[in-house]
């Protein structure tokens, strides 16, 4: 641990072996919180690196419980958090926006660490149940297309970051990572980070992760979602390629809806704005959905353009499926 915190604050980045074995120290409990935050801290000061960002995802990921669906081409929409903007939850309604078109949703996700609702508290408050075992989500994504993924019961080796990351309440490269792990293998992804500057690197780790077309999205102001506010930077894996691009609202055929229009509260009150939206009940949050959903159905490549998938999601949502799915999944992920 010495020397690699050594080369980390001297502003040296650790190769994927190097940041593998430490992770594989953390994950066997060899090391405090005292140096486990002293790491996390002195990592994001440097600025995180693809290979750390890699050989962490590998490290986790090969210590997460297997889910044993017979579905090959899942998609996430997890963001990695941590912006502060205190909206609603965004990913967790667009995903059942997503499912309902056809998009076979494993969406991974945690309690709040940075927020005041994170996706598992808003769908605990939505009678999900969270603590299924691996074989009974493994039915239930077969059976809907779409489960809830919860990380801490999915992710024992996370019990050793937890605690730190809670104290710091600070993003570190476990906001990042998050993202990166899901524990069903992924074909594609619409990745929310709160870091414009690592877009470009974010999308080259889901190429060595193995995602066959990726989105990575940072909104106006470092948000983890699109928004209908300022400009959106993103980078798109595609055929092997990494491009970054921008829109606006205007850019993509929608008016512009600011953020206090769209901030949350604690997981009862984003829970009733998850189902008005999908209910269709016109407000900020719904528009915010839709751009958000549209966006995951271009990163899916379910269609050929954003607007393209802006009008899909508006359909699904009018037409009472997404709102179907809903009740769908709450009726199979219980007990």
């Amino acid at each position: 641990m010495k020397n690699e915190l050594e080369k980390v604050m001297s502003g040296r980045d650790m190769t994927d072996n190097e940041m593998n074995m430490l992770a594989n120290s953390i994950i066997q409990g060899e090391l405090s919180e005292v140096q486990i935050a002293a790491f996390l801290i002195a990592l994001h000061m440097k600025g995180e690196a693809a290979s750390e960002l890699t050989g962490l995802a590998r490290a986790l990921q090969t210590a997460a419980v297997r889910i044993p669906t017979g579905i090959v081409d899942a998609m996430d929409n997890c963001g990695t958090g941590g912006d502060r903007s205190f909206s609603f939850n965004i990913s967790t309604t667009a995903a059942f926006v997503l499912a309902a078109g056809g998009v076979h949703m494993a969406k991974h996700g945690n309690r709040s660490i940075t927020s005041k609702s994170g996706s598992a508290d808003v769908l605990e408050a939505l009678g999900i149940n969270l603590y299924l075992p691996a074989e009974r989500l493994a039915e239930v994504f077969d059976k809907v297309g779409l489960v809830f993924l919860f990380a801490q019961n999915l992710h024992p080796a996370m019990k050793y970051f937890t605690p730190v990351r809670r104290q710091l309440e600070i993003p570190t490269i476990m906001n990042l990572t998050g993202p990166l792990i899901n524990p069903i293998a992924l074909k594609t992804q619409l990745l929310g980070t709160s870091r414009p500057d690592l877009l470009e690197l974010t999308a080259n780790v889901l190429k060595g992760l193995g995602r066959e077309r990726a989105l990575v999205i940072t909104g106006e102001g470092g948000m983890d979602e699109a928004a209908l506010f300022g400009t959106n930077h993103y980078a798109l894996l595609e055929n092997g390629e990494v491009s970054l691009h921008q829109f606006t609202a205007a850019d993509v055929g929608m008016k512009e809806v600011q953020l206090n229009e769209i901030r949350g509260g604690e997981a009862p009150e984003n829970a009733d704005i998850l189902v008005k939206v999908l209910e269709n009940e016109p407000s900020a949050f719904l528009e915010t959905t839709v751009l958000n959903a549209g966006l995951g159905f271009y990163a899916n490549g379910k269609v050929e353009s954003i607007q393209a998938g802006i009008e899909l999601a508006r359909y699904i949502i009018s037409s009472g499926q997404a709102l179907a799915k809903l009740h769908e999944l709450q009726a199979e992920q219980v007990g």
